[in-house]
């Protein structure tokens, strides 16, 4: 089929489910189809990442990212740059550069921190772990399941007006260590009185932060980029219990943040200056619409704006057409304490072996794994907006082993009275009392991982792709006419690998046609 065009040169990749959909590979896929289509080389000038910091994770070209975006593996992008609405820490940005940087990649050359993305740094992070612990030995509430990067805490401070940017470090260092101070005194006050924390805890924060980070940069500590006291956390502590060394966080941050001075940059105008160059624009999105801020469902969600419209308050330009591509996997994961109405026994044979393969990028924690939800897809799409999307890894659906049954997708929920919805509720009371109703579809045996085209799929997966879209479709206008332009799945993948994609999916309707349900 012909692909359809793109409608601007702003692109959204965002997730339409809670995360972790495998979004970072479809930059690679975007990059490649342009550059067929345009014949031009370097057709994406700038990868943004738009939202969120270090507690959203990609894997990439084998690379697992945290802070800088996916888009570092394609050398022909120009501009790696870090948006206004990114919370980011200095240290966290050399310990990712420092690395890919060793492997040949050259981002650092190719970064550009908006003067006005926000810092965040060891006070967040303490104030994190504190949260977390008041709401399970204070409160008596399960643990949220915070990645512990401090990322909730420095929005915190954007609201309280407190926010330091990396224009600070532009400026007097002695401004800039005033700023930490206050920050500081705030921070060890709530952690103290508010959150209630003990103070053997208080101690124990440091220890968690040090074994945290020497895990995540193991790696880059065998390779002896680093030396062990760089993840050292406990130099932060002060004298007495619930006081910090606010000198040594001033001197360690500030000397961080100057070598990346000269990647400080307005980052509005590298954006208007690849719209004058015709040349793409990729958003980059951390975590997914239903992890939203606004939209998701409190206490397990981002503390950003997750979904397309923050292309615009982070990239700082006027409101315009922008293309948005949908990604999603071929089944579900959530990570925490999600309500998870698609979830199946763990012990189910095709559920065993996705475990095996579902492990948190940022955090390492087992994610749950279920079934399809059309229903929260559906949602996205009539309330979010997306004009293209991806599904990713339904070869991991393939039966192996002891799995050799049915695959099913949720195209509906069901109250106790036996009442059907087609929405999400909004409210998370209700919705824990809803179950799944579920569509079935029959499983392959052939190893689908070396399709390179749609043709070569086995009608069983043909099928079951034409359900899920259906499904989503149905879901998404239930009780209305499908309006005359409808998303398009533009990419299958079909196994980790940048050339494991499918791209040539029959137009939308034309693919409805395969979808046969048991």
């Amino acid at each position: 089929m012909a692909l359809t065009e793109y409608k601007s040169k702003f692109i959204a990749d965002c997730g339409i489910s809670m995360g972790d959909e495998g979004k970072g590979r479809l930059i690679s896929e975007v990059v490649e189809e342009l550059r067929e289509k345009t014949g031009v080389e370097n057709p994406v000038q700038v990868v943004l990442k738009v939202n969120g910091g270090a507690n959203s994770g990609h894997t990439a070209g084998g690379l697992k990212l945290n802070l800088l975006p996916a888009g570092v593996v394609d050398q022909s992008v120009a501009t790696l740059a870090i948006g206004a609405g990114v919370v980011a820490d200095p240290r966290k940005f050399l310990w990712e550069l420092v690395p890919v940087d060793h492997k040949g990649y050259r981002v650092t050359e190719r970064l550009a921190i908006d003067e006005r993305c926000m810092v965040s740094d060891v006070i967040h992070r303490l104030l994190d772990l504190a949260w977390e612990w008041y709401r399970v030995n204070v409160i008596n509430e399960e643990p949220r399941g915070s990645t512990g990067r401090g990322i909730t805490p420095a929005y915190l401070d954007e609201v309280g007006q407190f926010q330091i940017t990396y224009s600070d470090f532009l400026a007097d260092q002695d401004l800039y260590a005033k700023k930490v101070a206050q920050r500081a005194d705030r921070a060890c006050r709530v952690i103290q009185h508010v959150c209630q924390v003990t103070e053997d805890a208080w101690n124990g924060f440091f220890d968690t932060l040090t074994d945290a980070e020497g895990r995540a940069n193991e790696e880059a500590l065998k390779l002896g980029l680093f030396e062990t006291s760089e993840f050292d956390f406990t130099i932060f502590k002060g004298e007495q219990p619930f006081t910090l060394n606010t000198d040594k966080i001033v001197e360690i941050y500030w000397d961080a943040a100057q070598k990346l001075a000269d990647k400080i940059v307005d980052v509005r105008e590298v954006v208007r200056g690849a719209q004058t160059a015709d040349r793409y624009v990729i958003g980059e999105y951390g975590q997914a619409y239903w992890l939203d801020k606004r939209q998701g469902f409190s206490p397990n969600v981002s503390a950003s704006h997750t979904y397309a419209p923050e292309f615009f308050s982070s990239a700082c330009q006027p409101v315009q057409p922008l293309h948005v591509f949908g990604v999603a996997k071929a089944y579900d994961t959530k990570v925490g304490t999600h309500v998870f109405i698609t979830e199946e026994d763990p012990e189910h044979p095709l559920f065993v072996l996705l475990r095996r393969l579902e492990f948190g990028v940022s955090t390492g924690r087992q994610r749950m794994v279920g079934w399809y939800d059309a229903v929260e897809k559906g949602d996205t799409l009539r309330y979010g907006g997306f004009d293209d999307l991806m599904i990713n890894k339904i070869d991991a659906l393939t039966h192996s082993g002891d799995w050799n049954g049915n695959l099913k997708i949720c195209i509906a929920y069901e109250d106790t009275e036996g009442k059907r919805y087609y929405r999400v509720p909004r409210s998370e009371a209700f919705r824990k009392t809803l179950k799944p109703i579920y569509q079935e579809y029959a499983g392959w045996t052939q190893d689908i991982s070396k399709c390179r085209s749609f043709g070569e799929l086995p009608a069983e997966a043909k099928a079951y792709v034409a359900g899920m879209m259906r499904a989503l479709l149905d879901s998404a206008y239930h009780g209305e006419d499908w309006p005359e332009e409808l998303p398009n799945l533009r990419y299958v993948g079909v196994g980790p690998m940048p050339s494991q994609v499918i791209r040539d999916i029959p137009e939308i309707r034309e693919l409805l046609k395969h979808d046969k349900p048991l």
